[in-house]
Formats: C-alpha cells, structure tokens, sequence
C-alpha cells in the first residue's frame, strides 16, 4: 500500500497554491489592466495597455462631418486622438486601423485598435469635403 507522508502532502498542497496564486495574479493583472472610471452612461473613459481609451455617444449632427453615415456614430479617441469608426449594416464595427475585422462594440474596437498600433499615436485623418 502506498501512504503518502506528511511532507509529500504539504508538497502537494505548496504547489497546488503556487499554481492558484500565479493564475489568480494573472487574473487580477488582466481585470486591473483595463481600469474603467465612473462615467455618465453611455460614455468610457479607461486605460487600456497603458492608453486611454474614451468613448462619448453620438451626438446631434455626428462627428465626422456626415461622411461614412456620421450621423450617430460615438466619438472614439485613444489618448485624445481621434479613431474614425464606422457601424456595419449588422450592428458591427470598424475602424481606420482595421477594415478587416469587425467588432461587437466600440469598446472592443478601440481596444482592438490600442493593440494593433503598438505603441504607436493616431495620424490625423484628413477627409475630403463634397
């Protein structure tokens, strides 16, 4: 029969701890990364990776000047620059650093977009006026 010794068991249990103690650090790094402030609703204003991310709904005549369906589309910026979003026909989004792949809201773009660019600031866009 084999018995298992008190040291065994106390081994066992150190490295059971050790394993939940890294997984939860883990964890807790992931949830504190992105740190949400309190915000009138609607509206987000966080920091992502390091950057802030603040997003405020649409507004009366929309933010991009009516080009791209303006009209109703929020205000997305990443350390105060400007991201141009854009709403597909089903409810997804894109955006200027991205066209290819779509997301279920803004807050996953902007974020999407804050991992894309690396480090990297927002160019200003000049868009042309009709």
């Amino acid at each position: 029969m084999n018995k298992i010794t008190r040291r065994q068991a106390l081994g066992a249990t150190a490295g059971a701890l050790t394993v939940l103690g890294i997984a939860g650090a883990t964890a807790h790094a992931a949830a504190t990364d992105s740190r949400a402030a309190t915000t009138p609703a609607g509206t987000v204003d966080e920091v992502y990776m390091g950057r802030r991310i603040q997003i405020s709904p649409a507004s009366g005549g929309g933010h991009h000047g009516g080009h791209h369906g303006g009209a109703g589309l929020p205000s997305v910026r990443i350390d105060g620059r400007e991201l141009h979003v854009m709403q597909n026909a089903d409810g997804t989004w894109i955006s200027v650093v991205n066209h290819y792949e779509t997301y279920a809201d803004p807050t996953s773009l902007a974020r999407a977009a804050v991992r894309e660019l690396q480090g990297s600031q927002l160019a200003p866009m000049q868009m042309g006026g009709m």
